[in-house]
């Protein structure tokens, strides 16, 4: 039997009925989506000041919380799902928004080329494609001079963190995790996990494919960028899925996550 692909993995994660605020940080926590929503506004705004026009690309939309922001700000905006229901969602709720394209791609290539972009958006994307550096790269080849490039909710590369962060981001989970029912399935994913074993056929193992190869690598990130754009800024912030850790971590814990937010397409 063929290996599932990708997009049938996420497909699989993010089914008819999928909630993508439930255990997603930057959607639950208002200082995380705040901070997400005023660069986007920020950054958007401004090629609009300059140009009287964003043509924005939004990479895994998910049912659109952030396409709402985009819109706002006046870009036009096309936006991607590998999930099946998910596009459909997204068609439903923005039917009547003629700045709204929706595009279903279920491996992840359909949007790599086409015409100028003037900004791409990836929210919470990056760690679940398996090469997102090439990816970005490709991206970044449709961005117009003076675009940018806005990359939020990834994990920060594994091998660059302490013991002690990593400790802390993990316990935090589990946590989490023992309240929303699910253990017995979640147990076996975790004893596979710290066993190095990764089952390319279970969604629960491949769709947040970060844990494959542990986190994503910001740091290379930012060089990809730094080639491409003027300006440069890289994020590093805590961010978990329980609201009094979240609390808690944003005064005492080190950092989990990062966004990158580059600027001026040369």
């Amino acid at each position: 039997m063929a290996k599932p692909t990708m997009g049938e993995l996420q497909e699989q994660a993010h089914d008819v009925g999928h909630d993508y605020a439930k255990g997603s940080p930057h959607i639950q926590h208002h200082s995380i989506r705040q901070k997400v929503v005023a660069e986007i506004h920020r950054v958007l705004s401004g090629i609009l000041d300059r140009n009287g026009r964003c043509r924005v690309l939004e990479l895994g939309a998910g049912h659109g919380t952030f396409t709402e922001h985009l819109v706002a700000t006046g870009a036009e905006v096309e936006v991607t799902e590998m999930s099946a229901p998910s596009a459909a969602a997204l068609r439903r709720r923005f039917r009547h928004n003629p700045q709204v394209t929706v595009v279903e791609d279920r491996e992840g290539t359909a949007v790599l080329d086409g015409p100028a972009l003037d900004a791409v958006v990836a929210i919470s994307v990056l760690h679940h494609i398996p090469d997102y550096l090439g990816t970005v790269e490709r991206l970044i080849g449709r961005i117009a001079p003076g675009g940018a490039f806005l990359t939020f909710q990834d994990p920060l590369w594994y091998p660059r963190r302490s013991k002690m962060s990593m400790s802390i981001d993990r316990n935090a989970y589990m946590l989490w995790r023992i309240g929303q029912g699910g253990l017995r399935s979640g147990a076996a994913t975790r004893i596979r996990r710290l066993r190095g074993i990764y089952d390319e056929s279970k969604a629960a193992d491949m769709a947040e494919y970060h844990v494959v190869r542990q986190g994503v690598d910001e740091e290379a990130l930012r060089a990809l960028f730094a080639d491409g754009f003027q300006q440069t800024n890289l994020h590093r912030y805590w961010s978990t899925q329980s609201g009094l850790l979240q609390a808690f971590g944003e005064r005492l814990a080190p950092p989990s996550t990062f966004g990158c937010v580059a600027e001026l397409r040369r």
